[in-house]
């Protein structure tokens, strides 16, 4: 059986379901005891388990399976959830999904897990992880009780001259027999004394179905001292506290109550069970209710397809223009209005050709929970990520470039601005540092902000940075204002880490981030205050391949100006230019804006003459302005965005063209990169 035709639909399957396990796991971090959460988790690993042994992905099954184990005994109260064991859970999730890449590209998907493996498999033995960071605990976790029959071996020894002790043993973390351990600390024990009780009972320790601690009751006639040396010179033994127990004091309310109480806890267990059988029942039975209806509505189409659509149409976009010129030439009523019909039908299309590219969001957001719930842990800070709007839609393009700049926002932000708690209680601010994503659509642009409630920019850090790295000098740095000060953390090599971490920094600074947004045709800004917090604002185009432009000709050539870029277009006379520093510039509202000669800069033919006064389009990128001096306007329009190839990659401050109507081809200019 050929499973290559499959592959496509097994790897956008699987990251569904890895991208399902990801979000529940969260879920269940903040309410361990909800089962529904951790039954959603079981179904994605169980489908994913099965696609993969069908598709003879044997690593990939066999680590889903393990970790379908653990999630068996969480369902069936066996084990615990902390957030320790769901570190563990986590790095299994990830090595899934770098398998699950490993075949995307073409490999086979194999990976050394067994470190992994090994862990959940003590995690499904009982052998819960304990946090490694935490200094050792001086005090015993573990407490003994007794019933009424060790109570009264106890108080049998006490009188015939033994003494009690509670001994409470540490093995260190690294420790590899610990069932020979506990044998060897129970054997010098038993030399000095006799040991009558331990916690975890002695069953599960020789199982090594415990962590690293247990406590045992002795009685001897021996002192303390004595027998704390004794246990320490077991090897492999961190830590060992004796305590002196006094029989007397063990009244009988410290002792286990009979066994009547366990057997009505043990009833009402089973019960909740069934209960919870029952409900678990009527919730798959709604659930593949719900499916069979959900899943007749949706159609995977690659890509690729969507974008031949999308040239295939742009094609008939430049026909319908050669057709209405020839329809209002030829006078033609019949023709005319087939023409304007045909018009109206293939606008209709276009819409729905762009609306099936549009991708939600939320496939680039949906990833960033579980980042920042890491990092909070790796920075010891807390961190609450608020997400809203993520339904908002873009271009398939512009999503699958917009992720890692965001990555690197995100952590920036909890780096750099979200305080740890200390200092946030300092200052009277909630311990829990907030941190929104936000997206929403205005006009013909897509806004994504986050905004987190930290330490904000500081101004003068910023500035003497700036100065040191000879990005700006002292003169300059005091006329600044903030948002220009802002700015210049987006300079390259900029960064105002005191020490730089691999969280955020790495010294790549934010550079990076700005350029590849502003390469998709958007812009990024941002706003500060010092001490309140930071917001980082991208603005990005709906789609990238049909623009607003304004047509504008130079000479007898056309050329096209996003209309996203243009402030307002001006006519001004020859005598109203100024010059400064070398440079041509006009007045502008007060503003001084150097002009720019497209002419000049495309080296256009010149054919006509020059008049007295000059069309001027003035475009802007950030703060910084300019004057594009052009012959005159043609007006605006839509036009398809079309790359110029391999051939002419670096063209400069050109970034497409596209063919009008009349069959004539329009360069598109790049107002960035004139403006730089």
């Amino acid at each position: 059986m050929d499973m290559s035709q499959y592959l496509e639909i097994f790897i956008d399957e699987s990251k569904e379901h890895l991208q399902t396990i990801n979000e529940q796991l969260l879920e269940l971090e903040k309410s361990p005891d909800d089962l529904s959460i951790v039954n959603e988790i079981f179904r994605s690993a169980h489908t994913l388990k099965g696609m993969s042994a069908t598709m003879g992905f044997e690593d990939l099954a066999n680590l889903t399976h393990q970790m379908e184990n653990v999630l068996d005994g969480i369902r069936n109260h066996k084990i615990t959830v902390t957030p320790e064991l769901l570190d563990v859970v986590f790095r299994a999730v990830d090595d899934l999904e770098a398998m699950v890449n490993s075949i995307a590209s073409g490999g086979d998907g194999k990976r050394d897990v067994r470190e992994v493996v090994q862990q959940l498999k003590q995690i499904e033995q009982g052998d819960v992880p304990t946090r490694k960071t935490e200094p050792p605990s001086t005090t015993p976790t573990l407490t003994q009780t007794y019933g009424e029959f060790e109570y009264n071996v106890l108080q049998h020894s006490k009188e015939q001259g033994f003494h009690t002790y509670e001994i409470h043993v540490k093995l260190r973390a690294d420790c590899l027999l610990k069932a020979a351990r506990v044998f060897m600390v129970f054997d010098a024990l038993n030399q000095v004394g006799e040991v009558i009780k331990a916690n975890p009972p002695v069953e599960l320790l020789e199982e090594e179905k415990f962590d690293q601690e247990f406590v045992v009751t002795v009685v001897s006639k021996q002192s303390a001292e004595q027998l704390y040396a004794q246990v320490s010179k077991v090897s492999e033994v961190e830590e060992v506290t004796v305590t002196a127990i006094d029989v007397d004091k063990l009244r009988p309310s410290e002792l286990t109550p009979p066994q009547l109480e366990v057997s009505q806890t043990e009833a009402a267990v089973t019960a909740a069970k069934e209960e919870q059988k029952e409900e678990k029942a009527e919730g798959q039975k709604e659930e593949k209710e719900q499916h069979k209806a959900v899943a007749n509505k949706t159609i995977r189409v690659n890509i690729e397809r969507l974008d031949i659509l999308m040239n295939l149409f742009e094609e008939l976009v430049i026909d319908r223009g050669r057709l209405e010129q020839i329809s209002r030439e030829l006078n033609h009523p019949e023709l005319h209005e087939t023409v304007e019909r045909m018009s109206r039908i293939s606008s209709d299309l276009q819409n729905i050709i762009l609306n099936m590219r549009m991708v939600p969001v939320e496939t680039v957001f949906n990833r960033f929970p579980r980042m920042v719930r890491q990092l909070a842990r790796d920075l010891g800070k807390k961190i609450n990520l608020e997400i809203i709007g993520a339904e908002t839609e873009l271009d398939r393009t512009v999503i699958d470039e917009i992720g890692d700049p965001l990555v690197h926002l995100l952590r920036n932000a909890i780096d750099h601005g979200i305080e740890t708690p200390e200092v946030r209680r300092a200052k009277g601010k909630p311990e829990e540092g907030t941190v929104k994503l936000k997206a929403y659509h205005s006009g013909n642009h897509v806004f994504i902000e986050i905004e987190d409630d930290g330490a904000g920019i500081n101004r003068e850090k910023v500035l003497q940075k700036a100065i040191n790295k000879g990005i700006i000098s002292k003169q300059n740095a005091a006329n600044l204002t903030d948002k220009q000060v802002y700015e210049l953390i987006f300079a390259s090599g900029f960064s105002t880490a005191d020490k730089i971490s691999d969280i955020s920094g790495r010294g790549v600074g934010l550079d990076v981030v700005k350029s590849t947004i502003e390469s998709l045709g958007g812009s990024v800004t941002i706003d500060s205050h010092e001490g309140v917090g930071s917001i980082f604002s991208i603005q990005l185009p709906l789609t990238l391949s049909i623009i607003s432009v304004m047509l504008v000709e130079i000479q007898y050539e056309k050329y096209a100006i996003p209309l996203s870029s243009i402030i307002e277009t001006a006519i001004i006379k020859k005598e109203d230019i100024l010059h400064a520093h070398h440079q041509k510039v006009i007045d502008f509202r007060g503003k001084v804006v150097p002009l720019l000669f497209l002419k000049d800069v495309f080296e256009v033919p010149v054919v006509k003459e020059e008049e007295d006064f000059f069309s001027v389009v003035i475009v802007r990128k950030g703060e910084k302005m300019a004057g594009l001096v052009v012959d005159s306007f043609i007006g605006q329009q839509e036009v398809v965005l079309k790359s110029l190839g391999n051939y002419l990659t670096s063209v400069f401050a050109i970034s497409g063209a596209t063919i009008l109507g009349d069959g004539q081809v329009a360069l598109i200019i790049d107002c960035n990169a004139l403006i730089k």
